[in-house]
Order: structure tokens, then sequence, then C-alpha cells
């Protein structure tokens, strides 16, 4: 039974980092695909500078969470990148270009508007190679013998590309709605604008992939709709519709801050919502947690650097986010 727990725990860990990874990383992901809307100038650069004292330290949370699987659940690891590796890739190279964009077009600003499109093209690339991942997971991927039995293009599918578009409208909210908070004037009434119509097209998004997911398996059919347990699981679109409400709600009373929180509580109900569809499965309807699981002795081994990282990572994001939580103007980065 202990290691059963323990299983769940690091199981519990690995989602909370990728979590906190798509909460905390998809604004400035979102900041980057709304990009070329912004003005040139000071709407672009207020943007930047929002996001410009976290967005590097948000990046963490992936390297756990890809860091945590590989250590906890090395099968699963194997499998999932195998039958991901070309959204992979593509996910780590818009990360790196805009990585780099972000500090050139600052340095280099005789060539800005190459680092601009470089900047925002890695943002979409990046959001879009996610939300495929995402769906390419849920459809589920062919095991044999505790190994991928897929072909090099499996993943994709009218499905996969459903989820990629609805995270990349997903990312685009939240960073539209961070905009809300951060800045002032023109960025802010812009941004503003953009959350109203990409707060519909993410429900709109939300609504689509809920509905063509119970038809992916009978199994999700059955988590979702199946007596006793649609008791419990309707909580989950009724949550969504009482965030919605609020979220249009504060966007009218003019709140800074409210249009942000509704959105990241609508992405962790999407999350809730993955939790349940996939649950006790690390690799959907193929490998569960306990029998990806590394030996109960390793799970002990790593636990007193998990006990000790996680907090560490929390305190410092927490005291990042809580320095620089005014508003903030077109100067001040470099």
């Amino acid at each position: 039974m202990a290691s059963i727990d323990l299983t769940i725990f690091w199981a519990a860990v690995i989602g909370f980092a990728v979590m906190a990874y798509v909460v905390m990383d998809g604004f400035d992901l979102g900041i980057g695909i709304l990009f070329p809307s912004l003005q040139v100038g000071d709407e672009r650069d207020q943007a930047m500078n929002s996001i410009a004292p976290v967005w590097d330290g948000n990046e963490t949370w992936l390297v756990m969470g890809g860091g945590g699987l590989l250590a906890a659940f090395p099968l699963a690891y194997g499998i999932l990148l195998t039958a991901t590796y070309p959204l992979i890739i593509a996910m780590l190279l818009g990360l790196i270009f805009r990585g780099v964009a972000f500090e050139f077009r600052w340095r280099d600003p005789r060539h800005r508007p190459f680092w601009d499109v470089a900047f925002s093209l890695g943002s979409f690339v990046a959001a879009l190679a996610q939300g495929i991942t995402l769906g390419a997971i849920l459809q589920g991927i062919r095991v044999e013998n505790d190994a991928y039995a897929g072909g090099w293009l499996d993943w994709l599918s009218p499905f996969s590309l459903l989820t990629g578009v609805a995270v990349v409208i997903g990312y685009a909210l939240l960073g539209a709605t961070w905009l809300i908070w951060k800045t002032e004037g023109s960025s802010h009434e812009q941004a503003r604008r953009a959350a109203f119509w990409l707060g519909i097209a993410t429900l709109l998004s939300l609504a689509a992939v809920s509905a063509a997911t119970p038809f992916l398996s009978y199994d999700y059919w059955r988590r979702w709709f199946a007596l006793p347990g649609v008791l419990l699981t309707a909580q989950v679109p009724l949550l969504v519709v009482i965030s919605a409400v609020t979220f249009f709600w504060s966007l009218k009373r003019g709140s800074h801050r409210l249009p942000f929180a509704m959105a990241l509580a609508l992405f962790l109900l999407g999350f809730v919502g993955l939790g349940v569809s996939i649950y006790p499965y690390i690799v959907p309807r193929a490998v569960t947690i306990w029998h990806a699981a590394v030996p109960y002795s390793s799970q002990v081994f790593m636990l007193p650097g998990a006990l000790v990282i996680i907090p560490l990572i929390l305190a410092y994001t927490g005291w990042a986010y809580w320095v620089f939580r005014g508003k903030v103007g077109t100067h001040g980065y470099h």
C-alpha cells in the first residue's frame, strides 16, 4: 500500500509541474501569439516588460515535469516521447527562438522587426505543438510489449489539430488578461478588447474538445456520463460556466486582476477534466501509473530531493511575482 501511495504522490508531483507550467508559461506564450496585434513601440515594449522578470523562471516547471517523468515513470517517458518526437522538437525549437528573440530585440534594435517575428512565431509554434501533443496523447498511443508501436505521424489527426488550435486560443486569452492586469493606456484597452473575443473563442474551443473527447473511447464516455460518477463529474462543466460568467462580468466591470484569475480557473478546470478522463493511466488506455513507475526504493530515494526542491521553486517564484506585482512601463528591462 505504501508503494501505491508513493506512486500516486509522484504522479501528483508531475501533474502539478505540468499544470504549473501551463498556467505560468501560458500567458507569456500568449503574449507572443498576440504580439502582431500590438502596435510597434510602446505597446510591444510594455508587453515584453510585463513578462521580463518571470518568463524564464516559468519554464522551470517544464524542466521539472519532463525530468520528473523520466525519473519516476521512465517507461511512460520513453513511449510518450517516441510517439511525439516531431512535436517535442518543434516545441523546443519554438522556445529557443522566442528566448533568443526576447533578448536580441532589445540588444539589436536595428533588426527589431525580425526579432519580433521570431518571438511571435516561436510562441505560436511552441503553443501549437503543446496542444497537438495533448490531443495525440488523449486519442491514444499504440503500445506493444511496453514500447511504442505506432508510426512517425500517428499524432496527426483532426482531434489533435483541434486541441492544438484550442491551446493556442487559450494561451492567447491568458496573454490578453495578463496584459489587462499589468499594462496601462492603449495596451490595456487593446488587451481588454481582445480578451472579450478570445474568451468566447476559448469557451467554444473548450466545448468542442470536451464534446469530441468522449467519442475517442467508450472509457472516456463512461467516466463522464455513467452513473454514479456523473454526479461528481458534472461539477466540472458547472464550474466552467460559473468561471465564464464571472470572467465576462469582470471584463464589463473593468476589473484588472479578476479576468486573469478566471482565465486561469478555466485552464485549471480543463486540467481537472483531463485528469478525470485518463486516470489511472499515464499513457491513456495502455499504461497505468503503477505499471510505468520505478521501483519503490527508487521512489523513496528521490523523495527528499523533491521535498526540498519543490518548496524552493515555489518560494522564489512567489517572491519574483510579488516583487514585480505592479504595472509596467515602456522602459526598465535593459
